[in-house]
């Protein structure tokens, strides 16, 4: 009572569990006597020595209820007088408030629930569930007397975990929903209706994850990497990043710009084919930056002439999102693109701070850059990847706030030679060694 301990011996937590099983009912004392010591064999003057010995026991238990309060014992365990067919009989009843009894307080607790709507009732299950502590009533488990009460406190425990679970996944908060259905299945590994509430989880977990192949949550920081299977252009709650060569090219006419290459998608996807469009915002933000040579006409036939630094990065505004068009390599005279890994990675470390500045702070999704046309051959898709996910990190460094979340977008045909486990262990070893110093995770 109270969250005081009280130490009650085996034959009187055994009758207290009685008169909890009678569930506020008045019992007998030879009842309770036969019930609890259950003897063997008639003794003489055998009516006598058991009421004695129930008198005894609810004397213990009374003085164990008044450690938590003076007079708490005779409240909580009345003496009544019953009419039998041998006379007036003493009987004991068990008067507790709903909240004094966890059986009652549960019983209450769920019935509640399945009368409130989803979010009121998980958390009145989450609290029922809480006061479960190993098998009801286990001081008699196995007698006749709490054979009643202890199966209707264990079905009323199994509706409060189903009907969590479906209160839980109602929220869509599956991952919440998972552990009460494992426990339970764990439980009861021969009812099917678990096992199948478990396998209807798990799959409705790979659905929300949806193409989502890896994510990881950066230690100290509210940051996720994420690797998804897809289409760049279907990110619609992103900023964009976009390689193109030095020298911004947009127009796709299979000699310059392929029309396959990610620099045509754009044009056509986002830009309506209108690639006049996309030059107007490459225009304004490369007014910003010096360029280093204008080409003659002569050495340089088609294409534009003006050449930018490699690693100069141009956010094109794009609705409420940007589009960083990314110069990564260099467009010869012969129109062929080139880039190398130094390239890219001064490429890379350059676009961070360019996506902190003018990102908005919204999610930012990049393809996997060096796989194209670029061919940086000297990376292997997965040291592409490790390359985008390593500087990213690092320039959280400096600034925490690049984006809440970077999203490497990869192919369904680039996925079979890139090794995702290998860029998980890379993020959890950074995490271990502490990559990012705590005084920039505030």
């Amino acid at each position: 009572m109270n969250g005081a301990e009280a130490h009650l011996t085996p034959l009187t937590a055994r009758l207290l569990v009685r008169l909890v099983a009678a569930d506020g009912e008045a019992v007998p004392a030879r009842q309770l006597y036969r019930d609890v010591w259950q003897p063997t064999a008639e003794l003489p003057r055998q009516d006598l020595r058991g009421r004695n010995e129930v008198q005894k026991r609810i004397l213990e238990l009374r003085r164990a209820l008044d450690l938590a309060g003076p007079g708490l014992g005779a409240r909580i365990v009345r003496t009544a007088q019953l009419p039998t067919a041998r006379g007036v009989e003493s009987s004991y009843q068990l008067v507790l408030a709903t909240e004094e009894l966890d059986s009652a307080e549960f019983t209450q607790l769920v019935g509640g629930a399945l009368r409130a709507a989803p979010a009121s009732a998980v958390r009145l299950l989450a609290e029922a569930l809480r006061l479960w502590r190993g098998r009801p009533l286990a001081e008699a488990h196995g007698e006749a007397f709490a054979a009643g009460p202890v199966r209707r406190l264990t079905q009323l425990r199994e509706t409060a975990r189903r009907e969590l679970i479906a209160g839980h996944s109602a929220l869509g908060r599956y991952d919440l929903a998972l552990p009460v259905a494992e426990q339970t299945a764990r439980e009861r590994p021969d009812d099917p209706e678990a096992a199948a509430a478990l396998t209807r989880l798990h799959a409705r977990l790979r659905e929300r994850h949806g193409d989502e192949l890896l994510r990881h949550t950066l230690r100290g920081l509210r940051v996720d990497v994420v690797v998804v299977r897809g289409d760049l252009f279907d990110q619609e709650d992103a900023n964009l990043v976009v390689g193109f060569s030095d020298t911004f090219d947009t127009s796709a006419d299979d000699v310059v710009i392929s029309r396959e290459s990610v620099q045509g998608q754009l044009v056509e996807r986002l830009f309506e084919g209108r690639h006049r469009l996309l030059d107007d915002g490459l225009r304004r933000g490369l007014k910003e930056v010096t360029p280093l040579v204008t080409e003659s006409v002569q050495a340089k036939r088609r294409g534009r002439r003006t050449r930018y630094p490699v690693g100069t990065a141009v956010a094109v505004p794009l609705g409420a999102r940007r589009v960083f068009a990314l110069a990564y390599s260099r467009l010869g005279n012969d129109l062929r693109a080139r880039s190398a890994p130094a390239d890219l990675r001064l490429s890379l470390e350059r676009l961070w701070p360019a996506v902190a500045v003018h990102g908005l702070f919204k999610p930012v999704a990049i393809p996997l850059i060096g796989a194209g046309l670029a061919r940086v051959v000297e990376l292997d898709r997965t040291q592409l990847l490790l390359l985008i996910v390593e500087t990213f990190t690092e320039s959280l460094r400096d600034d925490p706030a690049v984006s809440p979340e970077l999203r490497v977008v990869i192919r369904a045909d680039e996925l079979e030679r890139t090794d995702l486990p290998a860029v998980e262990a890379f993020l959890r070893d950074m995490d271990e060694r502490s990559a990012i110093p705590p005084t920039q995770a505030s």
